[in-house]
């Protein structure tokens, strides 16, 4: 069975550097599409919470979005530790080294095991964080139970992330898109029955997003595990032959390379994860505004991402197979592909903003407010779109401690203290804005912050890509 549908190595060089560019580029998209499906799918179940309990009251879109908040910087920052298993899995099978594929997995399993039981306990402590805020209380119950609730669903999101790379490193990205694709119709389905009460359920309102996500977060690593069983694509890597116990220098070279992603993927989300607790005492307006500006961009994060995550087995494959100017070119083409995203992207962003706004709130303040933000999205989309396929290229070198240094410096470095400085405008601190800029100062905050990242790590991908070849 083929596992590697395109080649490792470069397209013939008797081909014009167009046509090359135009044959890779066919080939990351080919691979990167179902991802895209998956992901666009995956997010909309946040947009699904918050648009719902937009529409239940201001308090649960702002509960929610609180909730929300510390979920997602939670997930990611898991996605980020449980990363390390695609970098390693692309390696083996570029080199066409099949039969090291199953030991990866299963302990990439096991240490899902440990991370989510880990994530499970601190995101209840987290919870208590909306205990000492300065917040309506109607906002903090929905708030605080959405963490508890949604919590219970973290070891089944573990252990589907290490799935997830393990499946995507063998170019079977489809069964992903599916599954996605049938959790956000159950998403919409039980958010309806739950926030509204409708069939006879209970009206829970916001908590209601809680349980509907928890529901869809273990049938995902169910439905995939139902589907490698059947699919053939699967049988010459198959990681459940038999019975493994966790073994430390595997689970230690999987913590190696996956800690400092997860840090990395840490500073980031927590960068805009913190801006809603940080914003909250100006009221429920400017917390739901900023949650509906961060929940679209969410959503067209998930374009350069999916390239990303594709681009990721796409280097890995070709480092794999020894061939690091096959690397070297995929990681370009994969930035300048998702160049012509960004542009597309913030323009879009820019001209539709007031309906996009308006798409998901009735409260005609929170939709100005938000409308507003998105600006500043717009302004942002050329340099996140640019980190996020560089980070991910890098990754495909197993390069992941410099980017988490880099990601550091510029989210908690410069994003976060300009952005109290900007939002909170603290009088103790010299030339202080006279008057907050609330969510503004944040959103001005972050695009300083993603482009120190984004220029930090093309000079990065520059280096470490020349590197390998000088090795070669």
């Amino acid at each position: 069975m083929n596992l590697l549908p395109d080649s490792t190595t470069l397209a013939p060089a008797t081909l014009s550097r167009s046509r090359r560019v135009l044959l890779e580029t066919r080939s990351l998209w080919h691979l990167a599409w179902p991802i895209l499906i998956g992901q666009l799918a995956t997010v909309g179940m946040s947009v699904t919470d918050v648009a719902m309990a937009g529409h239940a009251s201001a308090a649960d879109l702002a509960g929610v979005s609180l909730g929300v908040s510390i979920w997602n910087i939670t997930i990611l920052t898991l996605m980020g530790l449980l990363m390390s298993v695609s970098p390693m899995v692309s390696h083996h099978v570029g080199a066409g080294e099949f039969d090291a594929v199953p030991h990866v997995v299963r302990q990439g399993l096991w240490k899902a095991v440990g991370v989510g039981l880990l994530a499970f306990a601190l995101a209840n402590l987290a919870a208590q964080v909306f205990d000492v805020m300065a917040i309506e209380p109607a906002v903090r119950n929905v708030a605080k139970n959405f963490v508890l609730v949604a919590s219970f669903g973290l070891p089944a999101f573990t252990c589907y992330r290490v799935l997830y790379g393990y499946s995507t490193s063998i170019n079977q990205t489809k069964p992903m898109m599916v599954i996605a694709l049938i959790a956000l119709l159950l998403n919409a389905l039980t958010n309806w029955l739950l926030v509204f009460g409708n069939w006879g359920f209970p009206k829970l309102g916001g908590v209601g997003c809680a349980w509907s996500t928890m529901v869809c977060v273990w049938f995902h690593p169910v439905a995939l595990l139902w589907w490698m069983r059947l699919a053939p694509a699967y049988r010459r890597t198959w990681p459940f032959a038999h019975w493994e116990g966790p073994q430390w220098p595997m689970l230690r070279s999987l913590l190696k390379l996956g800690i400092p992603i997860g840090i990395t993927y840490f500073a980031e989300t927590s960068a805009f994860g913190l801006i809603a607790l940080l914003i909250a005492k100006f009221g429920s307006a400017q917390v739901g505004a900023h949650a509906i500006a961060l929940n679209f961009t969410s959503l067209t994060f998930m374009v350069p991402l999916s390239l990303g995550l594709a681009l990721l087995t796409r280097v890995g494959q070709s480092l794999g197979a020894e061939d690091p100017v096959a690397a070297r070119f995929r990681a370009w083409v994969g930035v300048g592909l998702t160049l012509v995203f960004a542009v597309v992207s913030a323009t879009g962003m820019a001209v539709f903003r007031h309906e996009i706004a308006s798409a998901y709130t009735s409260d005609v303040a929170v939709a100005a407010l938000a409308a507003h933000l998105l600006i500043f999205a717009a302004l942002f989309q050329l340099s996140d779109c640019t980190q996020v396929v560089t980070s991910c290229a890098i990754r495909g070198y197993k390069v992941t401690r410099a980017p988490m240094v880099l990601h550091l410096t510029a989210f908690w470095g410069f994003s976060l203290p300009l952005g109290y400085f900007l939002g909170l405008a603290p009088q103790w601190l010299p030339f202080a804005p006279t008057v907050p800029m609330a969510a503004q100062g944040f959103w001005i905050a972050l695009i300083v912050g993603l482009t120190v990242a984004a220029v930090g790590l093309v000079l990065m991908l520059r280096t470490v890509a020349r590197n390998r070849i000088l090795l070669a």
